[in-house]
């Protein structure tokens, strides 16, 4: 009831960030399913690959931070950008590279890229929706890791068969062009999206006095960040 009275534009928002979680993970696990074929091209060790893992687990945990301040600084449209381009690019230059130091490069920008995800997703459900709605959207969008790790086994290892590994990294690698072009067609803040109705608008910011009212303080301590909802 609440969303024909309103309109359901932000549940297509919802819908491109699931999307875009999905790629992320689908992206990420592709060097998981081809190690037994990529071992016996390049002859790894265990502890080759482990190094390579490491280099894209370091770069994700410290591209958190980074990136979620940086996508506070130039929002979430340009934000996400960036992010999607940057791991989409990394993740077909698997595809090139010929040693494992180049693999341990691009699963390090893969990371720095795949890490912009969540913090762009996180602010964009905070832009798009009312409060009592954000759990959900945000669960939904969040479901999208584990429908990626399920595609993954079944996408990888028909691309090996058809095409060989390297086209597999490009194909899934080439997905995430795929979500941008729908991401820069249809996505703006609601105070600049013409798409958006003003009573949907209304609703998304129905309870907007009470952030405020919340936020007046100024700058909060990191342990006062623990009395907040």
């Amino acid at each position: 009831m609440s969303d024909q009275k309103t309109g359901n534009f932000r549940w297509m928002v919802c819908s491109l960030l699931f999307f875009a979680t999905t790629i992320n993970y689908l992206d990420r696990q592709v060097l998981g399913y081809l190690k037994p074929e990529l071992e016996r091209v390049f002859h790894w060790t265990e502890m080759e690959y482990s190094y390579i893992v490491m280099a894209f687990t370091a770069s994700y945990a410290i591209g958190l931070v980074a990136f979620g301040r940086f996508i506070d600084k130039i929002g979430t449209k340009l934000g996400y950008t960036i992010s999607i381009t940057v791991w989409s690019i990394a993740a077909i230059l698997h595809a090139v590279v010929k040693s494992t130091l180049g693999f341990g490069a691009v699963r390090a920008v893969l990371g720095i890229g795949e890490s912009g995800n969540f913090p762009a997703a996180i602010k964009t459900v905070a832009e798009w929706f009312p409060k009592k709605e954000r759990a959900l959207a945000a669960g939904i969008i969040d479901s999208g890791t584990s429908i990626g790790a399920c595609i993954v086994p079944f996408l990888v290892p028909l691309l090996l068969g058809w095409y060989g590994w390297q086209e597999a990294f490009i194909i899934t690698g080439s997905l995430g062009f795929l979500w941008l072009i729908a991401w820069r067609m249809f996505y703006n803040i609601p105070s600049q999206q013409k798409k958006l109705s003003k009573q949907e608008y209304d609703y998304i910011h129905s309870d907007s006095e009470a952030e405020q009212g919340e936020g007046d303080t100024g700058h909060f301590k990191w342990a006062q960040l623990f009395k907040l909802r």
